[in-house]
Order: structure tokens, then C-alpha cells, then sequence
């Protein structure tokens, strides 16, 4: 324990820890490793905010009857360029892979796919999805929405109207290994169920993903854990006020009557995010046929996620050639710039999460107290003592 009351555990602790949590709520074996390595691996990358977490609400949607364990992706359609998936309020790790898994499937066989999934429950780090597509040679865009307790402000607006919208891309870049790529990405075996771990390579590849608001919802609760006030122009209080302190969005303010209140997340860049966010939900939301957000703030702990993934492979598109020297040559020039006075090499999407696979690896994952106390609350819910 740190002298700040954090914990640093090992990933394989902690994958451990979330086992037997998810196998007391009744995931089989398979589903709850699943579960599990995606939540640390989401940890080991840097985003604490979609890691271990996130274990204490799944335990609270489980009870409540809006996550359903040991429940796989459906097959609405599939034209075999045009696949339409329900993940009928899945884990979003299992189901999310097993889509995936279809549409990349799909792509390399005819050279693109476009994929809706709708009522996946959360589906935690979205460039997991991402780097399992790149893996394969494939670019890949992803628009998502968030059906849970409005968080983010429309530009010009004073309280929360739809989540934090993550929008990803991956492009693949071919014919290099960093030598600061991290340990391998642990994903699930190829199958329409919960199957053992395999391993895919980590390489140097484009990997932005990133939430439509200033900062993800899930890094205010990290800060509000540790007590940490954030930078000014993220968030507004209940009353539409800009405010520094995490814990408006976090738990419930006390209102002018009374009453229970939250306040909101700011898009990023002004109207231009706020647009994106939009559009994630139209095409996460609305176009894969899984909802949009229209409902006020209510208590349930189920976070739902529509997406719509677009694949695209570069061979069969006669331009792989071309794509994979032009795509290094362009990253080339942009590292190779001069660096601004006082700051930090520069560096593309993806790198960030490698190089912090690389030390998270080597010294274990750290984990605030606050976190951790509601990780044990979580697992007397579910009956076991850690």
C-alpha cells in the first residue's frame, strides 16, 4: 500500500479478483476471464476509468436485472458485407468481442464490412475493438452512444442530455515493431461463445479513441475517488456553473429545494464535439437500432452502447501497397518535426497506451483507496470475500 492509501496490485491479481466477482453473479468461468482481462488490459493501458473500476456497477446492473451474464451476440442480418448484431444487454466485453470477431471475419472475406450492434451493455474501452481489427491488417471507425444517466451538456445547454459518445479509429500501420509496444493484448479465442485466452500482437499501429466529451465520466470518478479537484472548463454544476470539483457528476447534488441533482460534462472542441457527439448517437444509437437517449436521470446502474463499425481492408482495396509506405511516411514526418520549447516528443494515437503497458506490466497497476473499498463492497453484494 502506498502512502497515500493506494494499492498497487499485479494484473494477474487483479484479473483474479474480478473472476471471482463475476463467477459469483453467475458468468461461467469463460465469460468472467473474458471480462476480467478486458477490464485490466483497459488498466494496464493507461484508462483507469474503464478498468477494474468499473466492476462495482456491473455488480449492481447484474443485481438489478439489466446485465444478463452468460448471454451472447444475436444475428439480425448478415448480407455478409452488412451484418446487423443485438447483444441482447450482454457484457459488453463477450459480446463486443464475438461482433467483432464477425465483422472482421466478414472483411477479410469481401474486403470491408459495416456493422451495427445495439443494447451491448458496456462496452468498456472502445479501442480494444480497435487494435483487435488493426491486428488483422483492417481500418477500422467506430461511432458509439451511451444509454445511461445523461452526462455531457449540449453546446450552449446547462444540464446533461446524452453520454460521453466515444468515437475510435484504428489504422494499421505495416512494417515496424516499437520497441516500447508493451506486453501482448490479451483478447478471447475465436468462437461464438467465452472462449480461453489468446494472444495478439501489439504493434506500432494508429489508435485514437477518445470520448465526444472533454474527458470521459469514468476519469471524473477516478479523480473524485482520490479527491482531486480537475482543470477548469470541463464541467458545470446543477445550476449550469462552471465548477472544478469531479463530484458533480459523480453523486448527487443537493439542489435548491431539496432536491437531487447532477451536474454535466462539456463536449470537447466547443460546437464541433458536441456535433460528433451527436452524430455518435445517430449512428451508434439510432441507426443500430439499440435507442437513443431522450429519458431524464434516473438510478439504474446499466450502461447500454450501440455502435456502428466500419472495416475496411487495404488489400482488396488495391492500395495496400501505397496505403502501408504513405501512412509510415507521413507519421515519419510528423515525429520528425521540432519538438516545442518545454514539451514532450511527439507522438501519435496509440503510443500513450503502449508505453503504459510497458511500465504497468513491469511495476502493477495502482489503485486508489476509495476505488478499491467500493471493489470490496462490491464482492459482499456478490457473496464473496476477497
Amino acid at each position: 500500500m502506498t502512502s497515500t492509501g493506494a494499492l498497487t496490485l499485479s494484473p494477474a491479481r487483479l484479473r483474479a479478483v474480478c473472476e471471482r466477482v463475476l463467477q459469483a453473479l453467475g458468468s461461467s468461468a469463460q465469460e468472467a476471464q473474458t471480462v476480467a482481462a478486458n477490464l485490466v488490459l483497459a488498466n494496464l493501458s493507461g484508462h483507469d476509468s474503464h478498468g477494474v473500476g468499473m466492476l462495482p456497477r456491473y455488480v449492481e446492473a447484474v443485481l438489478e436485472g439489466g446485465l444478463l451474464p452468460n448471454t451472447s451476440v444475436r444475428v439480425s442480418l448478415d448480407i455478409g458485407t452488412l451484418l446487423a448484431l443485438d447483444g441482447q444487454q450482454g457484457f459488453g466485453q463477450v459480446v463486443g468481442e464475438q461482433a467483432m470477431r464477425l465483422g472482421i471475419a466478414r472483411a477479410l472475406e469481401h474486403g470491408s464490412c459495416i456493422m451495427t450492434l445495439g443494447q451491448a451493455h458496456h462496452l468498456g474501452r472502445i479501442g480494444h475493438w480497435a487494435e483487435m481489427a488493426v491486428a488483422q491488417g483492417l481500418v477500422s471507425i467506430h461511432f458509439v452512444n451511451v444509454l445511461s444517466r445523461p452526462v455531457v451538456a449540449s453546446w450552449g445547454g446547462a444540464d446533461g442530455r446524452f453520454g460521453t459518445n466515444p468515437c475510435c479509429i484504428g489504422v494499421p500501420l505495416q512494417g515496424r515493431e516499437p520497441s516500447d509496444a508493451g506486453p501482448p493484448q490479451v483478447a478471447s479465442a475465436p468462437s461464438g461463445g467465452n472462449a480461453s485466452h489468446a494472444v495478439e500482437s501489439a504493434g506500432e499501429h494508429f489508435i485514437l479513441d477518445f470520448a465526444t466529451s472533454r474527458v470521459a465520466q469514468g476519469k471524473m470518478r477516478v479523480a473524485h475517488n482520490e479527491g482531486r479537484q480537475v482543470e477548469p472548463g470541463y464541467l458545470i454544476d446543477p445550476q449550469g456553473h462552471p465548477t472544478t470539483d469531479p463530484g458533480v457528476v459523480v453523486v448527487p447534488q443537493p439542489g435548491a429545494a431539496g432536491a437531487s441533482l447532477f451536474g454535466a460534462l462539456l463536449p470537447f472542441g466547443e460546437h464541433k464535439g458536441y456535433g460528433l457527439a451527436v452524430a455518435c448517437e445517430l449512428l451508434g444509437g439510432a441507426l443500430s437500432g439499440g435507442g437513443t437517449m431522450h429519458r431524464p436521470a434516473d438510478a439504474r446502474r446499466a450502461v447500454y452502447n450501440g455502435m456502428l463499425t466500419i472495416l475496411i481492408d487495404p488489400k482488396r482495396l488495391g492500395t495496400q501497397e501505397a496505403f502501408a509506405r504513405e501512412a509510415l511516411a507521413f507519421v515519419d514526418w510528423v515525429r520528425q518535426g521540432p519538438v516545442a520549447p518545454g514539451g514532450a516528443p511527439v507522438q501519435i494515437a496509440g503510443e500513450p497506451e503502449r508505453a503504459y503497458r510497458l511500465a504497468r506490466e513491469r511495476d502493477g497497476i495502482e489503485i486508489d483507496a476509495a476505488t478499491w473499498a467500493e471493489i470490496e463492497q462490491a464482492a459482499i453484494k456478490a457473496q464473496v470475500k476477497l
